[in-house]
């Protein structure tokens, strides 16, 4: 199943000299594929699109990030809602 995954750090936590946007994630995490990364840098704000077999694999991939920010995870279609 696909997910969108909203992250957001204050700036004062910005990871931004100790691994970047890298270092708020599990990169190994087994169970996860991660399919694309968007950053709004300025507003401290990182979202993943990512393919998870479980809610306890999606915990494992954001655990990096715990300390630092909160993550919005949604569940998302690869196709559009609406058939023409």
């Amino acid at each position: 199943m696909l997910f969108m995954i909203t992250q957001v750090h204050e700036a004062e936590s910005c990871p931004i000299e100790a691994g970047g946007s890298t270092a708020l994630y599990n990169p190994k995490a087994k169970g996860v594929k991660l399919q694309a990364v968007y950053g709004a840098y300025p507003q401290h704000t990182i979202w993943y699109v990512i393919e998870a077999e479980s809610v306890d694999v999606i915990q494992e991939f954001l655990t990096p990030g715990f300390k630092r920010c909160t993550s919005t995870v949604t569940p998302i279609a690869s196709v559009p809602m609406v058939k023409k």
